[in-house]
This record gives C-alpha cells, structure tokens and sequence, in this order.
C-alpha cells in the first residue's frame, strides 16, 4: 500500500541563535522546490554548496544541502536538507520561500510519522524517537536507542510468531478437521502459558521502565522550619527554595531534577506540616499538597530536629507503603545522633552525601531493574491486553474447550501485540502519539 503525501517542511533543529540550522524538505515536490531556490545544480549522493535566494534572486543565505533520494531517507521520501546559519530571521524567511514553491509546514512528529506510514520505522521505534529526545539520563537515551534499534519489536515478535503458530495448528484443525487432527488442549494451555510467562518478564521490568524514563519522585516532608527548604537548596547545590525563619514561607510544591549516580530523581519541597487551625487559607493548600505529594512519592524523606517523635504517626502511616528516610536535620547546631536517622547540616554540608548514597542504594535495591529496552503505558497496555486473551484462551481449554472460542481469543492476542508495533492501529491512537512530538520531528 502506498502513501501519497503532500510535501512538507520545517526547522529540525532548536529554534535560536547559533552556528547551524537545519531545514528539512520532505515529499515528491522536494528536488523541484530546492532547484527553484538554490543557486547551483543538485548532485545526488553530494554535499552542495551554495546560496539560498528569493524569487527576485537576493541572497538570502550561504548554506550546505544535502539531497536524499526515496527511499534512503529518514522519512522513506525524497528529502532535502538545507544546513544554514542558526539566525530565526534567515530560517523563517527560507521557510516561508520553501511554502510558497508548494510545501506547507510540517505537524508535530510528522517526519517521524511518516518514516512509520512508509515502514522505516515500526511503531515502537518511532515512539524510542521521542524518548531519546526526552531522555533525562544515559541510561533511558541508551535504552530509548535500543528500541529504536528494534529491542522491543525483536521481543514482542518473538512472543506473536509463536502465538501464530498455535493459532495456525488450531485453524486448520477447524477448517480441515478430516485431514488435521483437533489440537490437544494441554498443549494449548502449555504454550499460552510459556509466552504468558514471556509478556510478564517484560511487564515485570514496567516500573523500572517508567522510573528509567521519568525518574522518581522524593518529598521532603515535616514541621516548618525543620530545614525542607534548606536541605532541598543543598541537594541541588544551589538557592532554589526560599528559606526564611518565618513559618510557612513555603506554600506550594517546588519541584527539581537531580541525577544521581545515572538515576533521576524529582526531588519536592514541601510546605511545613501542622495544625491546620494555625495555618491561613494559603497555607492550608500548601499543606494539603504535602499530604498529596507523599501519595504521589516513591521516597519520603521525614525530617525532624530533635527526635522521630516530631513526626505525625498518620504521616508515617500514609507512608508506609513508601520508602522511609529519616532525617536528623541541623546537626551542627545539636549534634546528637538518633538511631536509624541521617544527621544532616545543610548548612555545613555535612550528611548530603551520605543522604545521596542512601537514595542511590534505595533505587538499585528496590526500583532498578537491568534492562536494555524501555516500555511506555500503551505499549503496557497492549501487552495486558494480549495476557487477558490468552488467560481466556486457558480456561476455555481447561473447563469448557471449544477450538473455535479459543481461536478468537488467540486471535485477539495477536491483534494486540501488533497495537505495539504498529501493524493494527486506528488513527485516534496514532494522532495521540505523534501529537506528543514537537515540529521538526
């Protein structure tokens, strides 16, 4: 099946000032477009060098263009790239050169769209080019380039090839039951449940996958003026937070980034917990937010100056699903060791590493998982969904067999795990994932 689609163009680098820019044409208008602006005869296969210029012959700027032809391309189409100086003013104005020779400006992710609509790319490769470009550490680039190199794909095809030799035997057995014999059940039931076996060893890894993606969340949570804010300023080893003595200075969740031994961690600053009765209107928001931010937390950092005692037992209690670190918090002031507890002085500094240690070893024991290869919730989705069939394909096998039943349920696996890769798919699902990509992609 062809697609034929209109040309498209845009700036596939960031929109600043800078050294290069590059513009990318993409279609079957695209040679004739760049033969009408750029001042020299385009070689295939050859870097160009030449001038860009209007339709009255002006100059409008020295620059490199680079021809690919269909279907050695990033989109599987005739595509030029023209590599000028990063001014946003000579950008747009060849942008706009380019549309008015008959191409328009391209959607979000629409190159990447269409290196999938033109299979260079299935559908959880064009999904790992969003996450390398979003990656927060090398760990998740690195895994992302996995995916792009067809990881993911390898597995889940290993996974339907076998559902499709199965659902094969029990085809046949149904059109030709005088020539083929009706599959034995326990060997469906065997084989559903090996690649059963197969979808949870990648869904077990899925919390790993979401948290090398996204990183994980770690709220400081206490009384105000505990040290949250201070301590929050130390671990990113600058002033972020305000830190005041007044009570309640902070009212709202203040959230930042840190990489942690490759690890990403979404530290939050809290406001202060205490009796709402003391609190204004403002305030009490702030301190609901804290209470929300435990619930949306993997780590809880409790701080307290003098003893646990200082923490609320319905915090610890909300907490417990959670992983607790205790914080001693301005030790240089009293420096009194409490059992189970990291003395910190924000201040002095002394204690942030070992707090940062303790994070690190909490990830590597509790949430990573080696893997070399990422999942996203559809693609999560999906894989439940192919599991729910086949348990549906077992207990049909087991309790009530019925071949042509457990022939639609295999079927319906099948058909989710091509949701992954792309070859099943509506174009509801397919805007949702491309909308997600910024233009030039």
């Amino acid at each position: 099946m062809e697609n034929n689609f209109d040309t498209i163009c845009a700036q596939i680098t960031p929109q600043a000032y800078g050294a290069v820019a590059i513009v990318r044409i993409s279609g079957d208008k695209s040679f004739n477009i760049a033969k009408q602006i750029f001042t020299k005869d385009i070689k295939p296969k050859m870097i160009n060098y030449g001038h860009i210029i209007d339709n009255n012959g002006k100059i409008l700027d020295e620059v490199i263009l680079l021809p690919f032809l269909s279907p050695h391309s990033y989109t599987g189409e005739d595509v030029i790239e023209i590599q000028t100086h990063s001014n946003p003013i000579i950008v747009n104005n060849i942008i706009d050169l380019i549309i008015q020779k008959g191409a328009r400006l391209a959607l979000r992710g629409e190159f990447t769209k269409r290196a999938f609509l033109n299979h260079r790319l299935d559908l959880s490769q064009a999904e790992a080019v969003l996450d390398i470009i979003e990656s927060k550490s090398l760990k998740a680039a690195s895994c992302a380039l996995n995916n792009l190199g067809g990881y993911l794909k390898q597995n889940v095809l290993k996974i339907k090839n076998n559902l499709v030799e199965i659902y094969s035997k029990l085809i046949a057995s149904i059109d030709f039951p005088d020539d083929v014999a009706e599959i034995d059940k326990n060997y469906i039931v065997s084989k559903c449940s090996d690649n059963i076996q197969l979808i949870n060893n990648i869904l077990n890894n899925s919390k790993s996958h979401d948290f090398i993606r996204d990183g994980l969340n770690a709220c400081l949570i206490g009384r105000p003026n505990v040290g949250k804010s201070s301590l929050f300023n130390a671990l990113l080893n600058y002033t972020r937070a305000i830190v005041t003595p007044i009570e309640g200075t902070t009212r709202d969740i203040i959230k930042e980034t840190l990489n942690l031994d490759g690890f990403i961690i979404n530290f939050l600053d809290t406001a202060g917990i205490r009796d709402k009765n003391k609190a204004d209107v403002v305030e009490k928001i702030g301190i609901e937010n804290s209470l929300s931010a435990i619930d949306n937390s993997q780590i809880v950092l409790f701080l307290f100056e003098n003893n646990k005692d200082e923490i609320e037992p319905k915090l610890i209690e909300m907490a417990k699903d959670k992983k607790i670190i205790y914080i001693k918090t301005k030790s240089d002031l009293n420096p009194a060791v409490i059992d189970g507890a990291i003395n910190i002085s924000s201040t002095m500094g002394t204690g942030i590493d070992e707090l940062k240690n303790k994070i690190t070893e909490i990830i590597k024991t509790d949430f990573f998982v080696q893997t070399d290869y990422l999942t996203n919730k559809r693609q999560q989705n999906c894989l439940i969904k192919s599991k729910e069939a086949l348990n549906n394909v077992i207990n049909t096998a087991k309790f009530d067999y019925d071949a042509d039943l457990c022939a639609m349920d295999l079927k319906s696996a099948i058909l989710a795990l091509d949701e992954i890769t792309g070859e099943v798919l509506t174009d509801n699902i397919l805007d949702n994932i491309f909308d997600n990509f910024c233009i030039g992609k």
